[in-house]
């Protein structure tokens, strides 16, 4: 099982884990020679530490396969076999262990935890100004209530006995035989009341706010937010070109060490030949002790470069496999290349990057937001009117309505510090972009003259190559006749080895420099037009 994230319609970000088994099946050792011309070497794997055997993977599919693979079917949970975190709504993808480098950049936009975090926070952005876009909307409201109350109170009357009896006093003069208020009032009032109440209430109403005016404050609100989420998207896209940039990295690493590899195992196998060849030459006294001890002395140091060389194969295959999120190793089908044809002129380039690349549209986004900035500070002194309105529901409803402005007059955020802010984000934003045209027109240049060196590396050096093996053929015939020593054999094999390597080294250079070109062109997908047009492809282990 593998595990995998993907993101489906409406921005909603998905997980899937990725169910599929690699079986091996046992072969016989390689003894492929790597050419120079356009060749396809049969599939193989690696077993054991040191040695690379053909091979047939079950596992391979076809693109219609792949792409009926990768359509979602039941949500589940999965675990991610790296972090081990436990992911959501997930689905199952089914991928092949050979992979070319088209097939490797569909699944990596399913499986790469940046992409899928990069639309979800699109999502969350588009969302929000969503929720932004119903400020100006009329709010309507309803509001229930329902009271239950119980009140049980001793009231002090003492205080108030007292007044009225002072003022009777002071109102009615002294005339005899009136009654005695002062002992009515005493006998009428208590000097304390206990009172108990309960009961409950209810109601019910209907109210609505409408913002008819508010000076532009919701439009300039919904374009800020607006602006963010064209942010969000450049980012996306940056951190979607770079990692187009870090897949071809290591596929053509992985393949540039599998070719590495191949080529130090051959050696191995030359050299033992030499070896065998230089015991017999010794036995029959063709040969001194001295010849014989470096040939064995190479044979070994052959042996140690070997497995270097398969240790570093496997290593460049599982970065690979950790890029793809695979529990098993994926093999690379596309070959390296290089392109005798010459580039277009760098201004063709300086004129892709200057329209597509993300980073401009990055600066763009926070202008916008800036002048967004600028129109809502401007609204800072401009009144706000509404209409509102409330109606009680029972039977004889009360209701209320009217409309309202209301203008800030001092306090708050200052709008001349605000205004300046703004306008200062603006010029910020527009010398940013004059700062980064400069950069990616000189970053573009760069890499238009890696592309064109490293082509011009690869083919000064096939006439090594063809001298070196040209040599080692010889150097071979030479030690069977005795004219040569097994140590010059070595020595030409080893410089055989060394062009070899180099020129492969060189197609990786131009593969990789051209990939950073059509990064910063701001078009990575671009690299695949030129892959297939290539006129010259290195030898590859795998094919689909």
């Amino acid at each position: 099982m593998k595990f995998a994230l993907s993101t489906l319609s409406n921005s909603v970000m998905m997980v899937a884990l990725i169910a599929s088994a690699s079986n091996v099946a046992s072969a016989s050792e390689s003894n492929i020679e790597l050419q120079n011309d356009v060749t396809q070497i049969t599939d193989a794997d690696y077993l054991g530490d040191t040695q690379i055997i053909d091979g047939q993977n079950s596992s391979v599919t076809t693109n219609q396969e792949l792409n009926k693979a990768q359509q979602p079917i039941g949500l589940s949970t999965v675990i991610d076999p790296i972090t081990h975190k436990s992911i959501d709504d997930s689905y199952p993808l089914e991928v092949p262990s050979l992979l070319s480098l088209e097939q490797a950049q569909n699944i990596l936009l399913q499986v790469s935890p940046k992409i899928a975090a990069n639309q979800a926070a699109i999502a969350a952005s588009d969302y929000q100004t969503d929720a932004l876009s119903t400020l100006d909307n009329p709010l309507v409201f309803a509001r229930v209530s329902a009271t239950a109350y119980h009140l049980d109170t001793d009231v002090d009357l003492s205080s108030l006995k007292s007044g009225v009896v002072s003022e009777i006093d002071s109102l009615v003069p002294s005339i005899p035989n009136l009654p005695d208020f002062e002992s009515l009032v005493d006998e009428s009032i208590p000097d304390s009341y206990n009172l108990k109440r309960s009961g409950s209430t209810s109601g019910a109403g209907l109210g609505v706010l409408w913002p008819i005016y508010t000076a532009g404050r919701t439009t300039a609100l919904t374009g800020a937010s607006n602006a963010r989420t064209q942010e969000a998207v450049a980012d996306s896209l940056l951190d979607k070109n770079e990692l187009y940039n870090t897949l071809i990295e290591r596929y053509f690493k992985a393949q540039l060490a599998i070719i590495a590899a191949y080529l130090r195992e051959d050696a191995y196998d030359t050299l033992q030949q030499t070896d065998h060849m230089a015991q017999r030459l010794f036995e029959e006294g063709f040969i001194s002790r001295v010849d014989r001890l470096e040939a064995q002395s190479a044979l070994a140091d052959a042996k140690s470069e070997s497995v270097n060389a398969n240790n570093d194969a496997r290593l460049a295959m599982m970065a690979l496999q950790r890029l793809l999120r695979t529990e098993y190793r994926i093999k690379p089908t596309t070959p390296l290349f290089v392109s005798s044809r010459p580039l277009a002129d760098v201004n063709y380039f300086q004129d892709l990057a200057l329209t597509n690349h993300p980073g401009l549209q990055k600066v763009a986004a926070k202008r916008a937001q800036a002048q967004q900035l600028h129109a809502l500070s401007d609204t800072g002194y401009k009144p706000t009117v509404m209409l509102y309105g409330y109606s009680q529901i029972e039977k004889d409803p009360s209701w209320v309505a009217g409309v309202s402005a209301s203008w800030k007059l001092w306090g708050g955020l200052d709008k001349t510090a605000s205004l300046a802010s703004s306008n200062a984000k603006i010029r910020q934003a527009d010398l940013s972009e004059i700062e980064v045209s400069d950069n990616l027109l000189l970053l573009v240049e760069k890499n238009w003259h890696d592309v064109n060196n490293a082509q011009s590396r690869y083919q000064a050096l096939q006439s090594n190559v063809d001298l070196a093996a040209e040599v080692l053929r010889l150097r071979r015939l030479g030690l069977q006749e005795g004219v040569n020593t097994p140590i010059e054999v070595v020595q030409a094999q080893t410089q055989s080895l060394k062009a070899r390597t180099e020129q492969a080294q060189a197609a990786n250079s131009y593969v990789q420099s051209l990939a950073a070109l059509m990064q910063s062109c701001g078009t990575p997908l671009a690299f695949n037009a030129y892959l297939n047009a290539a006129d010259i492809q290195l030898p590859t282990l795998y094919s689909e």
